[in-house]
């Protein structure tokens, strides 16, 4: 892709209708890899935004902030036939980044995310955080009363 075609795309917003399904598909790339703290930011909004979406999430090793990024890759391209833009960091897996034009995805290692809090630098944006771990019902004891609270 030559220089013009790179400015060309820089320029040009996808389509609201396949943003969604896009973010859809890469949070549960990154839960296939049991990415953790999987967190969406809808940025579009706000002032200076580079696109619409952050998904942001991390792993303990370097070896699964690789394998997240890569099955990111794969299942966007298997299921939305989407290529990544641009991608940064798969040399050293400490904070690889995927540009897919409207949804740019973080996969740090957990001292990077840590460190660079990139949440907290879009703390304006609606989030919306990811689980899939499942839902645990306690059975009500007849003395004591609990509520379940869930996390959205």
């Amino acid at each position: 892709m030559n220089l013009n075609e790179q400015i060309c795309l820089m320029g040009k917003k996808r389509d609201a209708s396949k943003v969604e399904p896009l973010v859809n598909c890469i949070v549960d790339a990154i839960l296939d890899k049991k990415g953790k703290e999987v967190t969406s930011l809808e940025i579009g909004k706000l002032p200076n935004a580079i696109c619409d979406y952050f998904v942001v999430c991390h792993a303990d090793s370097t070896t699964q902030v690789n394998a997240i990024a890569e099955n990111v890759e794969i299942k966007v391209r298997e299921k939305l036939s989407e290529k990544v833009w641009k991608s940064a960091g798969y040399d050293n897996s400490i904070w690889i980044v995927l540009d897919f034009v409207n949804v740019v995805v973080h996969v740090f290692q957990t001292e990077s995310r840590d460190f660079y809090k990139v949440e907290k630098l879009w703390a304006d944006a609606p989030t919306k955080h990811y689980t899939d771990e499942p839902t645990i019902i306690e059975p009500v004891s007849k003395t004591k009363s609990t509520k379940k609270t869930v996390k959205k």
